[in-house]
């Protein structure tokens, strides 16, 4: 049995489809940036905590190697006569710390810099013509990539990029005194034997390593238990809340979760500060022994 369907019939079906429009689902109840533009949370979210987890290896291990320098040479014998073991590493900490955050402002400088002019080079119609989706431009001529170019400009200044930059500078400054006091502490552990600098890291490298792994998955569900978690616990904050931050704050990110998350970091850059510099001041001068992570925490929890 067949069915004919009529001319008018079609044509009412066709206006009906031509009026419905997606509407965009936002990521959290008040997020900044919303599911038509989940891809560039998505990047930036992914950029900043790569960038973070590069960094705290990469400075880590400047802070170890300098110390292992200092302790080979016997020049902290030398230094140490002079200033206090803390003084000797907290220097060596705030130094190098430094000189990684004066790169990041540069950078920082330079992509503001550059936003600002492509943004001067495009026309104003045409910018408010990529607000409005249209596709043609002043005077009847077509030009798709500069629409393109107009929106991604449009894109990028809807991010709230003031909260991201300013909690970026936050969890790289925290996240390397979190991790760079522990580096420090196994530099001045480590004697000549390169195996005992693999043996040594292995703790404090793997849970910069899950950190990472806990981003993929926090980057895709930002809202999920593991990431909400994770973003807490100073040992993965760092990385995972700035991959949580990009897609809304206080949508996706309620702001009770930001403070908890700064403040358990300030806490826990101070614990490892303090623990660091205890094992600091035995180890230092300790030459031809084999320590491991035994002896250092009980260097580190003795009260005298």
């Amino acid at each position: 049995m067949k069915f004919k369907v009529g001319n008018d019939k079609i044509d009412s079906i066709r206006n009906l489809t031509n009026k419905i429009k997606a509407v965009p689902r936002r990521l959290g109840e008040n997020a900044k940036i919303e599911n038509g533009d989940s891809t560039l949370a998505y990047i930036v979210g992914y950029a900043a905590s790569f960038l973070i987890y590069i960094t705290l290896f990469i400075y880590g291990a400047m802070v170890m190697r300098g110390v292992m320098e200092e302790k080979t040479n016997r020049i902290a014998e030398v230094i140490v006569s002079s200033v206090k073991p803390f003084q000797l590493m907290i220097g060596k900490i705030v130094g190098i710390g430094a000189v990684g955050l004066t790169q990041f402002l540069l950078w920082i400088l330079l992509i503001v810099l550059f936003s600002a002019i492509i943004g001067a080079l495009i026309p104003p119609d045409v910018l408010h013509q990529a607000q409005h989706a249209g596709s043609q431009m002043p005077g009847g001529q077509n030009n798709e990539a500069m629409i393109q170019l107009a929106g991604t400009i449009h894109n990028f200044s809807t991010v709230n990029w003031p909260l991201i930059v300013g909690c970026f500078i936050f969890y790289f400054i925290c996240g390397y005194l979190f991790y760079a006091a522990l580096f420090a502490a196994v530099g001045s552990a480590i004697n000549e034997d390169p195996q005992d600098a693999q043996s040594l890291m292995f703790p404090i490298t793997m849970p910069l390593i899950l950190a990472i792994i806990i981003m993929i998955n926090a980057i895709t569900h930002p809202e999920s238990a593991l990431a909400t978690w994770s973003s807490i616990i100073p040992f993965f904050s760092p990385i995972v809340m700035m991959a949580r931050i990009p897609f809304g704050v206080p949508g996706t990110v309620p702001w009770w979760q930001l403070a908890l998350s700064m403040v358990l970091l300030v806490g826990g850059f101070l614990f490892t500060t303090w623990l660091s510099a205890k094992i600091y001041r035995t180890a230092i001068l300790m030459y031809g022994k084999k320590i491991t992570w035994k002896e250092m925490w009980k260097w580190g929890t003795r009260t005298s």
